[in-house]
C-alpha cells in the first residue's frame, strides 16, 4: 500500500483547527504510559492512545484508543492519521532475545518513523534509555552527547532508534526528542539514588518534549532532581526540563541496607547497572526489585 506525505494542513481549514494538537500515544498500557495518558489528553486536543491490549480501561475525557502493534507499518499507519505529535513508548522494555526485540523494537521504531514521515506529523518522542549508554563506567558524568556503548539489545535497539531518529531529522526535517530513561520506577536500590526519575518528572519532561518550539534532534536524560545524578542535562536544558524531585529523601534507608559496594562488579560500576552485567538475551528485570504500580 502506497502513502503519500501530508504536505500540511488544508487551506480551507478554520484558523481555530489549524491550532489543534493531536497526540499519539504509543505503549499505553505500560507502566509508563499508565501515567501519561490523563496529562497528554488534557494537554492536548485530543489523545490517540495505542497498545496490544483488547482495550485500556475507562479513558480520559479528549481520549480514544486504537489497538495497533507497532512492527505492522499498515496498522501504525492508520493509528497515526491526523496526528500532530507522536509519544514513542511502545517496546520490550526489557533484555530479550535479539529474535523477540526485532519487531516490536527495531521494526516497530522504523515504523513509526516512516509513517510519521509519510503522514506529516510534526515531532516524535521517544522512550530511550540509558541502556544506550549503559557500558560507560559510573564514574564518568557523562552529557547527551556520550557515544554509544549499549549494555544489551535493548540498549542496542534504543542506540537504533537514536540513529533513526537523527536520520530522519536530518535528511527529513522530522523532528525527535530522545528521552534517555534512567529508573522511573520506586526507589528500591542504592543505584536508584542517582538514576531515579519520578512519575511527576517524567510528566513534565514528556510535556516540556511536546511543547517545545523547537527541538531539532536533541537527546535528553530523563532522571529527576538527584544529588547523586550520575548525568549531565546541560546542552539540552533549552527544553526547559526543570525536575523536581530528588531521591536523597530514600538515601539513609537504602544505603543502611545496602550491601558493600564491589567497584568490580559491572552492575555497580557501570550506568546500565545490572544490564552491564548480564549475559545478551538474559533478562535484566528479573534480577531488579521493580514494583509494578502503574495506574
Amino acid at each position: 500500500m502506497r502513502y503519500l506525505r501530508r504536505s500540511g494542513r488544508a487551506s480551507s481549514k478554520h484558523n481555530e483547527e489549524e491550532d489543534m494538537t493531536v497526540i499519539a500515544l504509543t505503549g499505553a498500557n505500560g507502566r509508563l504510559g499508565s501515567y501519561l495518558r490523563e496529562p497528554l489528553a488534557k494537554l492536548g486536543t485530543k489523545l490517540v492512545s495505542s497498545d496490544l491490549a483488547d482495550d485500556i480501561g475507562e479513558l480520559h475525557d479528549g481520549e480514544e484508543y486504537r489497538r495497533t502493534d507497532v512492527a505492522d507499518m499498515d496498522a501504525v499507519m492508520a493509528m497515526l492519521e491526523g496526528v500532530d505529535t507522536v509519544v514513542h513508548f511502545a517496546a520490550i522494555p526489557d533484555e530479550s532475545p535479539f529474535e523477540d526485540l526485532v519487531g516490536p523494537n527495531f521494526i516497530g521504531s522504523y515504523n513509526i518513523w516512516e509513517a510519521a514521515y509519510r503522514l506529516g506529523v510534526k515531532r516524535v518522542v521517544y522512550a530511550s534509555s540509558i541502556h544506550a549508554v549503559g557500558m560507560h563506567p559510573r564514574t564518568d558524568f557523562i552529557g547527551v552527547d556520550a557515544a554509544h556503548r549499549p549494555d544489551s539489545f535493548y540498549g542496542l535497539s534504543k542506540c537504533f532508534s537514536e540513529d533513526l531518529g537523527r536520520m530522519y531529522w536530518e535528511k527529513r526535517g522530522l523532528e525527535c526528542v530522545c528521552l534517555r530513561i534512567l529508573s522511573c520506577a520506586q526507589v528500591t536500590s542504592e543505584r536508584a539514588l542517582g538514576t531515579w526519575l519520578s512519575y511527576d518528572d517524567l510528566v513534565q519532561l514528556v510535556v516540556r518534549s511536546i511543547s517545545s518550539p523547537v527541538v531539532g534532534f536533541t537527546v535528553v536524560y530523563g532522571v529527576s532532581n538527584n544529588d547523586r545524578a550520575p548525568v549531565d542535562n546541560a546542552a539540552s536544558s533549552f527544553l526547559g526540563y526543570r525536575p523536581t524531585d530528588n531521591a536523597e529523601q530514600y538515601a539513609e534507608k537504602i544505603l543502611a541496607e545496602a550491601a558493600p559496594a564491589d567497584p568490580q562488579d559491572p552492575a555497580q560500576s557501570c550506568h546500565g547497572g545490572v544490564f552491564a552485567k548480564i549475559d545478551l538475551g538474559e533478562s535484566g528485570i528479573a534480577h531488579m526489585n521493580i514494583v509494578d504500580d502503574r495506574k
